[in-house]
């Protein structure tokens, strides 16, 4: 049976409670004003908020980013159909459009990587931390925090591990409901979004850069556009998600650590 009130672990109390969930009850009661003693492990947390800030900033660019791309390539569809139909379309035109969607472009690039640098450092910061607040709660080592986006096939569902991982130590568990207060709607939301992105985006690019007439070319540009559009949407629930988590380990920062059970077994 599952813990009644975090719903991670295998309870182990009478209460229906796993030991992270009852030794938190516990300190809470022990003290006065139920404030938790601050463990010697609180000394190693580091505040994520400022890195956070950084990568809200920055994926909000990504998203403009995305939007321009999108505005650009529907222009571009505009042209190509037009001509298409057996208009005539100016030479300049079609080559301000080309230029617009190229700079489009390269501007998507660079927000991506800068994006993923400070993201890549905020997540491995808040990884660190969640180590501190339930060492219990994770089924991977805090370097697959990076290392796992790399993995070929396997950054499809390695980095949501590490992320829930996250999630479940940094919730709280001194409201009502207990962790069940921390919904992963953002997160699984979030997760759906751009593992769709990857996957449509590949196949996307491939079909625009080999298109040859005008109708697979129309056609690449509108996969393109629904890709970028399904970025935008990752882009902003990444956001709620980066928010979220730095929220939460604000606030478990100031609860204090609680003591965990037996640590599971790790990926190496």
């Amino acid at each position: 049976m599952l813990c009644s009130l975090c719903g991670t672990r295998q309870a182990g109390t009478a209460n229906g409670r796993c030991t992270v969930c009852a030794g938190a009850a516990d300190a809470g009661r022990g003290w006065a004003g139920g404030l938790v003693p601050t463990p010697s492990g609180l000394n190693h947390l580091r505040s994520p908020v400022g890195l956070a800030k950084a990568v809200c900033v920055l994926l909000g660019a990504a998203a403009v980013a995305d939007v321009l791309s999108i505005a650009a390539g529907v222009h571009a569809r505009m042209l190509y159909a037009d001509e298409a139909d057996g208009g005539r379309v100016d030479e300049v035109a079609w080559n301000h459009a080309d230029n617009l969607y190229r700079s489009t472009g390269a501007l998507q690039t660079l927000t991506f990587l800068a994006t993923v640098v400070i993201f890549l450092v905020w997540m491995h910061r808040v990884r660190l931390n969640a180590e501190v607040f339930d060492p219990s709660a994770h089924s991977m080592r805090p370097g697959w925090a990076i290392g796992g986006w790399f993995v070929p096939m396997g950054n499809l569902w390695l980095p949501h591990r590490v992320v829930s991982g996250i999630w479940t130590a940094s919730a709280p568990v001194d409201t009502p409901g207990g962790r069940f207060a921390a919904p992963r709607v953002p997160l699984n939301a979030w997760w759906a979004a751009l593992v769709a992105d990857q996957l449509l985006s590949r196949g996307a690019g491939r079909l625009y850069a080999d298109a040859e007439t005008g109708d697979e070319i129309i056609r690449g540009l509108d996969l393109v556009a629904a890709t970028d559009a399904l970025d935008l949407v990752a882009a902003v629930l990444a956001i709620l998600v980066v928010r979220r988590v730095t929220a939460m380990q604000s606030r478990r920062a100031e609860l204090g650590a609680f003591p965990a059970g037996p640590r599971p077994l790790r990926a190496h």
